[in-house]
């Protein structure tokens, strides 16, 4: 039997045990959800390098114990210079080297909003302090990233910048560490985070990313602040479900569970259940990659799509029980950090960050040792259109952290990496444990599927871990799935967490172990 963590007075999830750790010491020095998660944001940045990092985007839900639910949104835009003609023969932006590193990186925007409405007491020193420990010191090498330093190496050591000087080589269980990086995070806890945009700190960011070839200017930086737009919402049986808005695929989550919602009751992990949400993922991602990006460029509402029943039945319709929707839309592609955070005072946070691809852009820049996003290189070269590159526009977001209030009074933070398959796990973790009744911890341990591409893979094929029942494989093949069986626990499937406030106070934690994750907790 696989059994959840419980505690009382506060609790922390994250892909790696030194970042749940992390989170987990600020709680027990006062701290409240928001300040652990920027310990967990902040030391994951560190451990966890090539998922994530300060040069990356983020967004939060924040669950408050007076009910409200807000967000931020910390993505930042195209720079100024960001043009079309900077990619003269070019048929696609690059997806590593300076010219994929074109947006300013908003990760660090978004724990300043944070901060600013947690009502904390902490100082940045105190909540960078793990973080900044881990890089002057050294941390271990994972596995997994032993493995993608590996594999990702020929496209990356040539690269300008320092990655190959930082991290080439790295094998698992080697001492990493990241002098640079670590001196930059003494330079924001002593200055403050609004010195990454603003100040010495800024100025030298601008100098290094003008002295690789970036298009991002130290102008950029200072016009960035992260965004408060309301998050999406959509009732679903007992539960209010949020998620974020535009730029990011927020909506998509939400389509999948509003439309799986409407199809007939079935089993746990049976062909109905399996092929129900499967079908219902293509639905959504036919609207995502129609209607989604920059809010500022959209026609489309998506929060009347997700109040409008009659337009939601519709697209339910479509869908048929027995047969596959044939499938040969691309993929989006991303890597990320979900992590989520429980204080004793009732405040729940869902948070997720990222570079894009695995050490983003592959830009490490020489003087911060800050490793530069590619989150830009999704921008499409045409003058018009979705996604369409222009300067100061954001690109459209895979990136989706997820919250759900119960009926009952329990509140629960989810999510996981893995771009494409972020909202697809999110629909399995929440369906099977709000619909099925399945425990936390099982639902997030229990085999898993991926319509398409995560990272490290191209296919569109439907994916499916080796654990389910043989039976299964067969009913969707017969259903016209081209199915793909993968190895089990793979990490394809992406590294997920969640968090469950009760009504009583009870705080319940589950972590992947797909992933280097830990539920830490008090």
């Amino acid at each position: 039997m696989l059994h959840s963590v419980r505690a009382h007075r506060g609790m922390v999830t994250a892909p790696h045990h030194l970042a749940a750790q992390a989170g987990l010491g600020v709680l027990q020095e006062g701290g409240n959800a928001i300040e652990a998660t920027v310990a967990v944001a902040a030391t994951l940045a560190v451990v966890y390098p090539h998922m994530t990092g300060i040069g990356g985007d983020g967004f939060w839900l924040v669950a408050e114990p007076d009910g409200t639910t807000w967000a931020i949104d910390a993505c930042g835009a195209a720079a100024a210079t960001a043009e079309l003609a900077l990619y003269g023969g070019f048929d696609a932006v690059p997806d590593r080297g300076p010219l994929a590193a074109n947006t300013v990186a908003g990760t660090i925007s978004g724990w300043q909003a944070a901060l600013a409405r947690s009502g904390g007491t902490l100082p940045p020193s105190r909540l960078l302090r793990d973080a900044i420990h881990h890089a002057e010191h050294g941390v271990a090498v994972t596995r997994g990233g032993a493995e993608i330093i590996a594999g990702k190496g020929a496209e990356l050591r040539g690269q300008p910048g320092a990655w190959a000087a930082t991290y080439d080589g790295v094998r698992e269980g080697d001492l990493l560490t990241q002098p640079a990086l670590g001196a930059t995070l003494r330079r924001l806890a002593e200055d403050g985070l609004d010195s990454f945009y603003r100040g010495s700190l800024a100025a030298d960011i601008a100098r290094d990313l003008q002295g690789l070839g970036s298009p991002v200017a130290l102008s950029d930086l200072q016009l960035h602040a992260a965004t408060t737009p309301k998050p999406l919402q959509l009732r679903v049986g007992d539960a209010m479900v949020f998620n974020t808005a535009p730029p990011t695929q927020g909506v998509a989550s939400l389509l999948i569970l509003a439309l799986a919602h409407r199809l007939a009751a079935a089993p746990n992990d049976g062909f109905a259940h399996v092929h129900g949400l499967v079908e219902a993922t293509k639905q959504a991602f036919l609207y995502r990659d129609a209607q989604v990006g920059d809010p500022a460029y959209m026609q489309a509402d998506p929060q009347a799509l997700l109040d409008d029943d009659a337009a939601l039945g519709a697209m339910a319709a479509r869908i048929d029980g027995a047969r596959a929707l044939s499938w040969p839309n691309p993929p989006q592609l991303g890597d990320t950090c979900w992590f989520g955070a429980a204080d004793a005072e009732g405040r729940v946070v869902s948070c997720i960050q990222s570079t894009y691809f695995e050490f983003g852009s592959g830009i490490v820049l020489p003087q911060t040792g800050i490793t530069w996003q590619n989150r830009g290189s999704s921008f499409r070269l045409t003058p018009d259109g979705w996604n369409a590159l222009k300067p100061g526009r954001k690109p459209f977001h895979t990136l989706n952290p997820a919250l759900a209030r119960f009926d009952d009074g329990r509140v629960m933070a989810y999510g996981t990496m893995g771009g494409e398959g972020q909202p697809q796990t999110q629909a399995a973790i929440f369906s099977r444990y709000a619909w099925h009744g399945v425990p936390l911890q099982e639902a997030i341990t229990q085999p898993r599927w991926l319509l398409g591409r995560t990272w490290g893979d191209e296919s569109v094929t439907l994916k499916l871990e080796d654990r389910f029942s043989p039976g299964l494989y067969d009913a969707l093949r017969r259903a016209g799935h081209a199915v793909e069986l993968v190895e089990p626990f793979t990490s394809m499937m992406g590294h997920a967490g969640a968090i469950v406030r009760h009504g009583s106070g009870l705080l319940e934690g589950a972590t992947d172990p797909r992933s280097d994750g830990q539920v830490a907790a008090w």
